[in-house]
This record gives structure tokens, sequence and C-alpha cells, in this order.
């Protein structure tokens, strides 16, 4: 009997099927409980927050209100939350024209035009709401706040977040395989933050920490130096959301920005991290699909989540839409340095970098699961030499990588993970 899987791929799925034979372990969230009514438990978080004051109180007095959302990579349900957030402080006094809405895009690229509006997600707080994009190199626009007492990070923040009387960050809280859950305190850095503070959390000191991983807030260096962060920006705020596999929301909260996030990650755990006690020689797995799969560069995600469950040597086929292809420029430069030099020269070229190249931290993450095994790509958006610039094997047909895979392997058991790095899988021994 074949079985038929459906993985994320861009704006669908793709029916992956699995040779004849093949045992597959399909590795997905447990099913989550969802709000029946997202619009009134916004508003519910807003008026009965966590660590703070109510939101109708912490805006009475406010003159500049600036509130950072995640830019086009994350499926943030930012709509009814944006609407929720201006409707509370509208009914405190606060004009809409004293409200920013600021889109966290690190050193991507910015969101214009069309692709603003679906960031945002509700027409009206677009008409009415002043939005503007992150610019990380436009120093104009960066505040110089000093350095994090432990690692000395630079704080170079945007002016409009530092300005503001009031702040706001609105996350998606999910596994990050760098900060170890993202929303919070990521929003604010490295989302806002100025090109030196960016680079700087990317560098292969910061990189290399093997506590820099998924679901890991323990003494991680990334999560330490966004807390002292915003320890010197002074007091922030969020609203954090937690959606299921197919984008619903399952959890809303607000309040203190550090006590929030806490709290939402405690709440998604129990959904994320999927115990196993075994590894896999077969593990097919997505980049999420849409919007996380638009580019190569954030494909990595995909490949760095499952290494728990990746047996040494076995083989891991990924699909991944790329429909914009490998990405930034800078991302395409440091995808060369590593096929021009290999493992070993690409990681004795950036150890001594103070400033990690712009994109080429993606680059460094790689080497994660290259370390382990072979990674097999399925992409229809990245063709002609860019093939080469992914240091990874590309194939044409999942199945027939997955049939090579096990005849090599002598292994029929195919690990399959449809969400991609939305689900870390744990490996715990029996």
């Amino acid at each position: 009997m074949t079985e038929t899987i459906d993985i994320r791929y861009g704006k669908g799925e793709l029916h992956v099927r699995l040779p004849r034979g093949c045992e597959p372990t399909v590795i997905r969230k447990p099913a989550m409980p969802l709000l029946d009514q997202p619009a009134t438990s916004i508003v519910d978080a807003l008026r009965n927050p966590v660590g703070s004051a109510p939101l109708s109180q912490l805006a009475k007095s406010a003159k500049r209100v600036c509130i950072v959302i995640c830019d086009i990579t994350r499926p943030v349900p930012n709509g009814p939350i944006l609407r929720g957030l201006v409707e509370e402080m509208n009914g405190a006094g606060v004009r809409n024209d004293q409200i920013t809405i600021l889109l966290a895009t690190g050193l991507h690229r910015p969101n214009l035009g069309h692709e603003m509006l679906e960031v945002i997600g509700d027409k009206w707080v677009f008409d009415n709401i002043r939005v503007e994009n992150h610019y990380a190199r436009d120093t104009a626009w960066m505040v110089d706040l000093g350095h994090t007492p432990t690692d000395g990070i630079p704080i170079v923040l945007n002016r409009h977040l530092v300005d503001a009387d009031l702040r706001i960050v609105v996350g998606l809280v999910e596994p990050h395989f760098m900060a170890g859950y993202s929303g919070g305190r990521k929003v604010v850095a490295p989302g806002v933050a100025g090109e030196e503070t960016i680079r700087t959390f990317h560098n292969f000191r910061f990189m290399s920490n093997p506590l820099a991983c998924n679901t890991n807030l323990v003494d991680n260096p990334l999560h330490r130096g966004q807390l002292e962060i915003l320890k010197v920006l002074g007091p922030t705020y969020a609203v954090n959301t937690i959606i299921d596999e197919e984008r619903r929301m399952s959890f809303v909260n607000f309040g203190d920005c550090v006590a929030s996030h806490l709290e939402s990650v405690d709440f998604v755990r129990q959904y994320a991290e999927v115990p196993l006690d075994r590894k896999f020689s077969t593990l097919v797995t997505s980049a999420a699909g849409y919007p996380l799969d638009k580019t190569y560069y954030q494909t990595v995600k995909g490949m760095v989540a499952p290494l728990q469950v990746l047996a040494e040597g076995g083989n891991m086929i990924i699909a991944s839409r790329c429909e914009e292809g490998l990405g930034s420029p800078e991302y395409r430069e440091s995808q060369a340095h590593l096929k021009q030099l290999g493992d070993q020269g690409f990681t004795d070229r950036i150890r001594k970098m103070p400033l990690a190249d712009i994109d080429g931290w993606q680059t460094h993450m790689l080497l994660r699961p290259l370390s382990i095994g072979k990674v097999s790509l399925f992409s229809e958006g990245i063709q002609g030499r860019d093939r080469e610039l992914t240091c990874v094997e590309m194939i044409e047909s999942i199945e027939s990588a997955i049939q090579e895979s096990v005849e090599k392997s002598g292994d029929r058991s195919v690990a399959v993970i449809p969400e991609g790095p939305y689900v870390i899988p744990v490996y715990r021994p029996a």
C-alpha cells in the first residue's frame, strides 16, 4: 500500500507519495485549542494583561505610540491584533496620528505597496495609521544606547521605538533556531535594531554557541542579549500570539514584554516540541510554506529544526518553493564563499570577524545539517547557476529521493514533518 502525505510548499501543499513498503512516522503538533472569537480574545488580553497595567491605562498619558510588527516572512495574524490595539487606544484618547506602526525588517528588504497591506492585514488600519519600514542601515534613524553589560553588544535601535512613550511589539511565538523562541524581545532586536547590532548578534561567537539553538532560553547568549537590550530601552509591552498548523489563532496575550513572552513560550512548548525515542536515516520536511519559504535564505531554518532526529550520515529531504530565489545579494555572495572555500575554509574565514557578513549567518547555520548528513532540496524557484550556490543536492523528485535514501540505508522508516521548522522533534532515547 502506498501512502500519500501532504507537506507545506509555497501557498499550497505537495502531495508526497511514499515508496511502497516505507514505514512513515509523521511528526506534527498535537491538536491545539482554538480561539472561538479571536477579536474578542484580543480585547480580553489587552484588558487583562500579564505583568502590567491594562492597555487603556497605559495609553492614557501616551503622546507618541510605536507598534512594531514582524515583516512579510512571518505569518502573524496582524489584522485583528492591530485593529484591537488601535481601537482600545482610541478609546483611551490616543489619536490615530499619534500612532506609528513599524515593520521589523531587521536587515531584510522593505515591504512596500500591496505587500505592506498584506502584512498589516486590515485595510482600515492601513489607510488610517502611519506605517513605516525599518531600515537598519539608515543611521539617521538609529539611536545609540550603548552596549549590553554581559556581552558588549552595541545597542542601536530605531528612533521611532526609542522616542515613543508607549512601545508595543507584536510577535508570533514559535521555535527559533538561534534565539530559542521567536516573538517578544526578538521583535525589538534584531527586528528594529541597527546594522551593527544585528551583525554582532550573528557573529561566529554567538552562532557557534551550542546553547543558541531551537527551544532553548537557558544561558542562550542571544536571548540574554535581547533581554539586556530591553532593560536599557525601558518599559516595552507585547502582544504575543500562537497559531496552529492551519494558521488559526490558538493563543494570545498582552503585557510586559518579558513576562508575557515567557507565558507564551510555556504554552507553545506543549505543542511545538515533539519527543521521539529514535533517529531516522531518511527525513522529509518543509520550510513551512508561504511566507517563510519565499527564499532559500529562510529555508535553512527548516534544515536545522529536525537535526536532533536525523541519524549520522542520514538524508534530509526538504521542499521549499523559493519563489524569490536564493535571497539577498549579500546572501548569494556568502553562499559563493562557501562553495569556493568549503566548510572548513568558510568557518576559518568568519571565526574572528566581530561583525558577521550581512546574511552570512544563514550560511553558517547551513553547516549544521551538512555536518550530520546529506541535504536534498526540491525547489521550483531556484534555477540555473543558483542551484550550485545552494551547496546542497538539488533534486527533481521527492519520491525518487526517498526511494534512493531508503535503499541506501536499508531502513524503511521515514520521518515526515509537514510543517517544517514550526515543529521541533526532540530526541529522548528510551
